[in-house]
């Protein structure tokens, strides 16, 4: 049992994962590494002057294993229910997971969100602002709700949306996950100008 399970390692997936491990949530990701960030330049994303894709993704997946993230590189989730107790019930081919949510985020692949039945909007999940899905404590982000949308910072921040509200939902208030300087210091050792 873990308190999160994300389907999917692309910017929307680790960007859930990220918030939500950091705040305190044990989150599982599995990646099956399909991202089509590998097919990506970054020049467009705030922050980064220029990188490969995959260069980017191999630092998000540092990043979110370093705060604790349980990352299953190479692992195929097969079906996603609701579970008898509420939850989720997360299958791969050879084991059976259990969480109270789920984020999907495996881009325009919707069969996931389909087996699970949440509602649609014509062909893309009919999510909320919050990237909740008709099943509650079920996220869908970036592509999945998007027709054609489809955009790195667009799905980081599809990401984040859930993961705060998954947040606010677990810690009963509008959650904010906003860092100052001391809390990099804690979180890195003093060492976050080096970083």
């Amino acid at each position: 049992m873990t308190d999160v399970i994300v389907v999917g390692g692309g910017p929307a997936g680790l960007s859930a994962a990220l918030f939500t491990q950091k705040n305190g949530l044990e989150t599982t990701v599995f990646d099956t590494d399909q991202t089509w960030m590998h097919k990506a330049h970054l020049f467009n994303y705030l922050g980064l002057g220029s990188e490969d894709g995959t260069a980017f993704m191999a630092t998000a997946r540092r990043q979110v294993e370093s705060y604790g993230v349980d990352l299953r590189q190479g692992e195929e989730v097969t079906d996603v229910a609701e579970g008898d107790d509420g939850g989720f019930t997360v299958e791969t081919e050879d084991e059976t997971f259990e969480s109270d949510y789920v984020v999907l985020a495996t881009g325009a692949n919707r069969d996931l969100a389909t087996s699970l039945g949440v509602a649609f909007d014509g062909d893309v999940v009919d999510v909320d602002i919050t990237m909740e899905t008709s099943v509650d404590d079920a996220y869908a982000t970036g592509a999945m709700g998007r027709a054609e949308e489809w955009q790195a910072v667009i799905s980081a921040g599809d990401g984040a949306a859930a993961a705060l509200n998954i947040l606010t939902k677990e810690k009963g208030e509008h959650y904010h996950d906003f860092d100052v300087p001391a809390d990099a210091d804690a979180a890195f050792g003093g060492m976050a100008d080096d970083e």
